[in-house]
């Protein structure tokens, strides 16, 4: 093992001054991780009592101010507002004449591209779009996590270097994203986290419906198998009953639906036709049994009379015959 001294990033010279303008969960984090790679960060705005707690423990002794003066006081500004609300704020950044030349100012949005920045790169800004394909707490752990995470990395070609580099200092990969696919790029991380979450929580409310004590514990082992075999085989990890084409069972898991969680019917149903189209179009489906399945839900599960509709593999009590 080295016996040599590795040095403290405190002790070495702050290369940026660092300012926080939206102290929600991403911009603490990033300044803090930023800090561990050398730079100081000197101020940070938040309006909630929530963002300045968060402040305060992510940032200690970095003092609260308002926007103006975060970025009179630092190098490099991390935007980190929400979505909606960024275009407003610089816009009006620039209008009062906050931007200063040569500042390096760097929004976190996903769904935005270098182009909302137009209004500060003509006072002068460095404009970034750096997007970390996070989920944050507002704890410090966030902080960890962000060694191996992908940004979404967009910016003017002469700073895209810069751009990267500061993404590697925090620990992070850079990807590249052309500013015209930022929405796309942003709807599919939408759509594999934001909607995971939505149906995990379904799932284990059905099964304290159930009966299940700890619905947690049994989805974990289950989930992180299914997610690890998704990321390694795509389509082909596809199990379960409208993979099998079991039309008798989907309209079983309808019929149980509408009785104890009718919220939920609709979400199954999309993700059910979602998931029976990818298997029939790799093969993985038998045309001979996607008939039926696929009538089962364009008729929601049920037929005329309200009963499951299947391929016969249901029982009179609802339970399956062949269950695989």
């Amino acid at each position: 093992m080295s016996t040599v001294q590795q040095p403290d990033p405190s002790d070495r010279p702050a290369r940026l001054t660092v300012g926080v303008v939206g102290a929600g969960r991403v911009g603490p984090a990033l300044a803090a991780s930023l800090q561990l790679a050398g730079h100081r960060p000197v101020a940070v705005s938040g309006v909630s009592d929530a963002s300045r707690r968060r402040a305060e423990a992510m940032l200690p002794d970095v003092p609260l101010v308002p926007p103006a003066e975060v970025l009179q006081r630092a190098d490099l500004v991390l935007l980190t507002v929400p979505d909606d609300a960024l275009p407003g704020l610089v816009a009006g950044l620039a209008e009062t004449g906050a931007v200063r030349p040569g500042q390096l100012l760097v929004h976190t949005s996903g769904r935005y591209g270098a182009k909302v920045l137009d209004p500060a790169l003509r006072a002068g800004a460095l404009p970034l779009a750096l997007h970390p394909a996070m989920t944050f707490t507002g704890t410090p752990v966030d902080v960890q996590r962000l060694a191996g995470c992908s940004f979404g990395v967009t910016a003017p070609e002469e700073l895209r270097l810069a751009a990267e580099a500061l993404v590697i200092e925090m620990g992070g990969e850079p990807e590249w994203i052309f500013e015209e696919n930022r929405p796309l790029y942003h709807a599919a991380l939408a759509l594999g986290a934001n909607h995971l979450v939505t149906l995990v929580a379904q799932a284990m409310e059905l099964l304290r419906t159930a009966g299940v004590e700890a619905p947690d514990r049994m989805l974990g082992p289950l989930l992180g198998a299914a997610l690890d075999n998704a990321l390694r085989s795509g389509d082909a990890a596809l199990t379960g009953p409208v993979a099998r084409g079991d039309a008798g069972t989907v309209a079983a898991h309808v019929t149980e639906l509408r009785r104890h969680a009718p919220q939920a019917v609709d979400g199954y149903l999309a993700m059910a036709r979602a998931t029976a189209d990818r298997a029939l179009a790799h093969g993985l489906l038998k045309p001979e049994l996607a008939e039926d399945l696929l009538g089962v839900l364009a008729k929601g599960g049920h037929d005329g009379n309200g009963n499951g509709n299947g391929n016969g593999t249901t029982g009179t009590d609802g339970t399956e015959g062949n269950s695989r």
